[in-house]
């Protein structure tokens, strides 16, 4: 889908009888994701446009799995079709230090980067240099409907184990009246669900490779996260799971067929908005689960504007990149949608924001965010950084591999053994391929 917003700065008399643009006169083009939040800043534009007049803004707007091949094709190639892109915690220091994108150290002091939240910060950083700004952070969390929980006569806790979510999981569920327990990611791809795969497998005591690169799908730990994730889904599971990302659940949640839903904490403003969701009054969050390992199954990601090296608009975009992701921009959100419906998880001041403590899922989230530890994500050590995603160039093409092997257990396609056995094969041959297994 593709959004055309124009505000073009006139010309003079002279520019115009020859033909010729205002140097001032620009447009650029964004690619992002297809989610609230952003849809949300599409329609805020105009504020952009006005602080900034004789910048035209072109949205090319994408499904995630879409959005991520078209934006690593263009970067990677040089390609020049996008002047800010939407990425994510795991491509930003990979192209970063491969010098495919700007840096935005030079944004003015009124920017505050100080603000940002270490966490999410530290994962935008190469070097010092901070390669892209983030428009929202999130982790995951578990969603659950609170009035589901109480007919099971059951109590959430604050901090709960996978055993006492499969417990609740079987007590919520009602087929017949197309409830079901739990929704869980099962759409094929490494930021779907081999996001909430890996994040759940850390709690297992699993981790995708040892300290000498060999993967370890061939694991008891990775055997026991795959087998009791195939049990929730297919036990108490909406029907062609297999098919549902972070957009199918939320869709499922918002009409009141989830029990609970473990998933990114950003989707909090979208359950608990009355004007789209059902239950809005009847949501309640704790952290994501854990098995008694030390180890949380959350997340830690962010959304953010990069700008491509090599735009020729690169002025342009490190103004657009500073509307979006600036103090004042959580301010206009506030101001026209709720502290609700802020992109949460970037800046400390919006947490110390009184009115923002009000949120009922703020303190929720924060503590989600800053409990993800990117640089020791796992039980035993590994050789790698990065939480539900290993920060290495080969993981995007590996995990969506596996992926695709995950996916197709759930749907029934083959057994958990055999898709472990593809996994660790085709892990295997890739790593070996890359050099890093000699």
């Amino acid at each position: 889908m593709t959004i055309r917003l124009s505000t073009l700065l006139g010309a003079t008399a002279l520019c115009a009888a020859a033909g010729i643009a205002s140097a001032q006169d620009t447009t650029i083009t964004i690619a992002t994701v297809n989610n609230g939040d952003m849809i949300r800043m599409q329609g805020l534009t105009d504020d952009f446009k006005a602080k900034n007049p004789g910048i035209d803004v072109e949205w090319v707007t994408l499904e995630e799995n879409v959005l991520r091949q078209r934006v690593t094709t263009d970067v990677a190639t040089k390609g020049g079709q996008y002047d800010v892109m939407t990425i994510g915690t795991y491509e930003v220091p990979i192209w970063g230090k491969q010098g495919w994108l700007v840096s935005l150290n030079d944004l003015p002091e009124s920017y505050d980067a100080d603000d940002i939240l270490p966490a999410i910060r530290g994962g935008l950083t190469v070097d010092g240099e901070l390669y892209a700004a983030p428009f929202y952070g999130e982790s995951s969390m578990v969603m659950y409907r609170t009035d589901l929980m109480e007919k099971a006569g059951l109590e959430m806790p604050d901090a709960p184990t996978w055993a006492f979510i499969k417990e609740a999981a079987a007590a919520m569920t009602d087929k017949d009246g197309e409830i079901y327990g739990i929704c869980l990611r099962g759409k094929a791809g490494w930021g779907e669900n081999m996001a909430f795969l890996t994040a759940m497998s850390n709690s297992y005591g699993a981790r995708w490779f040892d300290e000498n690169w060999q993967p370890q799908f061939d694991s008891d730990a990775w055997k026991a996260t795959l087998t009791d994730y195939l049990d929730l889904m297919n036990n108490y599971g909406p029907p062609g799971s297999s098919s549902n990302g972070f957009n199918e659940n939320l869709s499922l949640f918002q009409t009141g067929k989830c029990g609970m839903w473990i998933d990114a904490t950003v989707a909090a403003s979208f359950v608990t908005n009355p004007t789209d969701s059902s239950v809005a009054d009847k949501v309640g969050f704790a952290l994501a689960p854990d098995n008694g390992l030390g180890k949380r199954g959350n997340w830690l990601w962010a959304w953010s504007l990069g700008i491509p090296a090599g735009t020729q608009k690169e002025e342009a975009a490190k103004k657009f990149v500073e509307w979006a992701t600036s103090k004042e921009y959580l301010a206009l959100v506030a101001e026209n949608e709720g502290w609700a419906n802020v992109p949460p998880g970037t800046r400390q001041s919006l947490y110390d924001n009184a009115e923002y403590q009000k949120v009922p899922f703020a303190k929720m989230t924060l503590e989600s965010i800053n409990s993800a530890d990117p640089t020791n994500p796992t039980v035993d050590p590994v050789p790698y950084t990065g939480v539900q995603f290993v920060a290495i160039p080969e993981f995007q093409g590996i995990a969506t591999g596996v992926g695709q092997q995950f996916s197709a257990a759930l749907a029934g396609q083959m057994s958990a053994e055999d898709a472990l056995a593809a996994a660790q094969t085709m892990a295997t041959r890739e790593m070996t391929r890359a050099g890093y297994i000699k």
